[in-house]
C-alpha cells in the first residue's frame, strides 16, 4: 500500500540550506521522528516514493525548526506552542500550547509544518471503500416486518 524511503542528509541540506548546522546524525534522527508523524514503514496512505520523499523532508525540517540550534548557535527557543500575543517595549511574550502533536496547531508553528499540512489534505480523513458487489440475501427486500417475504409491502 505505502512506501518507505530512506534519509539523504544531502538533498535535505539542498532544499533546506537553512539547517546547514543540523548535523547528518541529529537531521537523521529528525527524519526517524518525522516517521512518527507520516509512516514510513510501507503501510502508510501515500504510494509515491517522491511525494514521501518530500512529505518527510518537510516534517524533517519542522522537527528541525523547533529543534534545532540557530545558525548562530543559540540553542531552540524554549518557547513552545503559538505566540498568542507579543509586546514590543519591555519585551512581552505569550505562547498558547493547548493542542497534542499532530494537530493542524502543532503544524502551524513552522513554515515547514505549515507546508506538511496543505500537501497531506489528501490523506487526512476516512476513505470510502465501496463493495460493488451485490451480496445475496442482504438488503431491506429480505426479512422484512413480519417474518419472511418482500419489504416495504
Amino acid at each position: 500500500m505505502g512506501v518507505i524511503v530512506q534519509f539523504s542528509y544531502a538533498q535535505w541540506i539542498a532544499r533546506y540550506p537553512e539547517f546547514s548546522q543540523v548535523q547528518p546524525a541529529t537531521a537523521q534522527a529528525y527524519f526517524g521522528e518525522a516517521g512518527l508523524y507520516l509512516r514510513n514503514d510501507g503501510t502508510g496512505p501515500v504510494r509515491d516514493a517522491a511525494t514521501q520523499l518530500l512529505l518527510m523532508n518537510m516534517l524533517t525540517a519542522h522537527i528541525a525548526a523547533l529543534n534545532a540550534p540557530s545558525a548562530d548557535g543559540e540553542p531552540a527557543p524554549p518557547l513552545v506552542g503559538r505566540i498568542s500575543n507579543a509586546t514590543e517595549g519591555s519585551v512581552s511574550v505569550q505562547a498558547q500550547n493547548d493542542y497534542p502533536p499532530g494537530t493542524a496547531q502543532w503544524f502551524q508553528q513552522t513554515r515547514y509544518g505549515s507546508a506538511y499540512w496543505a500537501a497531506t489534505v489528501a490523506y487526512r480523513g476516512a476513505r470510502y471503500l465501496s463493495n460493488k458487489k451485490p451480496v445475496v440475501g442482504a438488503g431491506p427486500w429480505r426479512g422484512g416486518v413480519g417474518g419472511g417475504g418482500r419489504w416495504p409491502r
